[in-house]
């Protein structure tokens, strides 16, 4: 079989404020998802399709792309979601899906479910890529979002990305000099970005605090002192914990950290980041966080 990879992604700055045009500033993690292929001219028009986990399959179908039906499966909401997803990809694509051929479909999936790195976006991008099709229009009919996870995952690198006026994003050099004092620890548990979203979309916002936002992205990128870093990553956080009036990440959980604590993405789950200072290990494993990597650990740049 012929493979296809997309790497994951973590959200730098800007979170939910990226779906009114925000400047966004994100990176590309090492693991990320895998697609494998393999095309057969048996005129059965069917799609295998086996979904890995780490190497553990989860979930089987048998899809009729003839008549769009799924045969069989193990776990019929997923396989549904796949189905309409390979239906978007037929609709936009001009070589698959198009005539009797038969596909065998194996995606892996390298990290945790629960990590937040992209699961859907790497998707997307992979099945994109394999079909010569545009991932950002996929992403948009399928899933929805503000895109810059499909950029990451497009680019392999990291970049800048704004949703609005229009879709427009730029491969950037982040690697900042103080890389080696930072660090990411996950938060035990997954976060549901709609609810995020629904949250920040109830509220009355401006073009100025956005513009904030984009500025604030602007001075994070070319920042080279750990210290100004940490005081613009303070400033970032409290902004929209002002805006969606909720505590930050640091008021629930580490209140006596003596660095800086900023979410990553939805607030509530995934990663956050922060800073090393002696002892740090021991105090995110006592705080009941025991995943925790160093930057060259989990960012691919």
């Amino acid at each position: 079989m012929t493979g296809i990879f997309s790497p994951g992604k973590l959200m730098l700055t800007s979170e939910y404020f990226a779906i009114d045009g925000a400047l966004v500033l994100a990176v590309p993690t090492r693991l990320g998802q895998e697609f494998f292929f393999e095309e057969k001219d048996d005129q059965k028009c069917l799609v295998f399709w086996e979904a890995y986990h780490q190497n553990t399959l989860w979930l089987k179908a048998v899809i009729d792309y003839k008549n769009w039906q799924i045969l069989e499966t193990n776990i019929p909401s997923s396989a549904e979601f796949i189905l309409k997803t390979l239906h978007n990809v037929q609709q936009l694509s001009e070589i698959k899906f198009q005539h009797t051929n038969s596909y065998y479909l194996k995606t892996n999936l390298q990290f945790p479910a629960d990590y937040g790195l992209g699961s859907s976006s790497t998707l997307m991008n992979n099945l994109a890529e394999w079909a010569k099709i545009d991932p950002f229009h996929l992403n948009t009919i399928s899933l929805g979002g503000s895109g810059y996870d499909i950029a990451v995952a497009k680019e392999k690198s990291a970049i800048l990305y704004q949703s609005k006026p229009e879709i427009k994003y730029e491969k950037v050099n982040f690697s900042p000099s103080f890389k080696n004092e930072l660090i990411f620890i996950h938060l035990n548990q997954k976060q549901d970005s709609r609810e995020g979203i629904n949250l920040y979309r109830s509220k009355e916002k401006s073009q100025r605090l956005v513009d904030e936002f984009s500025n604030l992205t602007r001075n994070i990128l070319l920042c080279n002192e750990l210290q100004i870093f940490s005081q613009l990553m303070l400033e970032h956080e409290q902004k929209i914990a002002n805006f969606l009036k909720i505590p930050t990440v640091k008021e629930r959980f580490f209140a006596d950290s003596p660095v800086f604590v900023k979410s990553l993405g939805a607030w509530g789950g995934d990663f956050v980041m922060s800073a090393k200072f002696d002892g740090f290990r021991d105090y995110f494993w006592g705080k009941g966080f025991s995943t925790i990597f160093d930057w060259d650990d989990l960012i691919s740049l």
